[in-house]
């Protein structure tokens, strides 16, 4: 019974950590039906780049320092409980690989190729993990303090801060550092209009996205026996007003 459980937990989590990562392709087809057609190419390979350094810095730096997990054990360790820490790994490595994936989009058309991959690796290896550690983890004693002075801890069951606010604050200072993009405003100072270049893009990008953010809420629950209706159907009615 206890194999049974264990086997459907990394069913469970492997299934989430697949629909995540088919998000990536809908921020791709988001940043390639809003770029310029000129951009679309790089835009692409930079998004396909972006992931492989993510999985890289993820698995050698940031899983570790976030949980405390190294891979240099040996594979009965590692395949302990049918391989639940792996499969844990590649889900969550799906959300690290979210920052740069927010941050990329903020930037289009204005970053570097090679700078933006060393940005990367650096966020995703030690900037990210270090706060997803204190939430998701308790390190530093932070969550502990939070406890002992409001009465509860911080809460951030799917990374609404964790992915997605850091991924926005860290894109700001990016903005502002890089600024416009070229072209985007005359020598007048009068606003040069960039229409999307690819409207059909967009919305198959948008729609990529709806159908993974079930397995981004609903199965960060990480274990099938604390999965929940209720965040489905939460994401589901955000999703339709959001639209509306």
């Amino acid at each position: 019974m206890e194999a049974l459980k264990s086997g459907s937990d990394v069913l469970f989590v492997l299934l989430g950590g697949i629909m995540v990562l088919a998000m990536h392709a809908g921020f791709a087809f988001l940043e390639l039906g809003t770029v310029r057609k000129k951009n679309q190419v790089n835009a692409l390979v930079k998004i396909l780049t972006d992931f492989s350094v993510s999985t890289i810095a993820y698995f050698f730096i940031g899983y570790s320092v976030a949980y405390g997990v190294s891979f240099y054990s040996s594979a009965e360790v590692l395949s302990a409980q049918n391989g639940y820490e792996l499969v844990k790994f590649f889900f969550l490595l799906t959300f690290a690989a979210a920052i740069p994936a927010i941050v990329s989009g903020g930037i289009a058309e204005r970053a570097r190729f090679n700078p933006q991959l060393a940005a990367t690796f650096a966020l995703v290896g030690l900037v990210y993990p270090f706060y997803e550690g204190i939430v998701w983890n308790g390190n530093y004693g932070i969550q502990d303090w939070l406890a002992a002075t409001f009465g509860a801890r911080f809460h951030d069951f799917a990374g609404s801060v964790v992915v997605h606010a850091v991924g926005g604050w860290i894109a700001l200072p990016a903005v502002l550092l890089l600024g416009a993009r070229r072209g985007r405003y005359t020598k007048d100072g009068l606003v040069s209009a960039h229409p999307p270049s690819n409207i059909p893009f967009l919305a198959l990008g948008a729609w990529i996205l709806t159908v993974g953010w079930f397995g981004f809420n609903v199965m960060s629950a990480q274990l099938i026996e604390a999965v929940s209706g209720l965040v489905a159907v939460n994401s589901l009615m955000a999703m339709v007003g959001g639209t509306l």
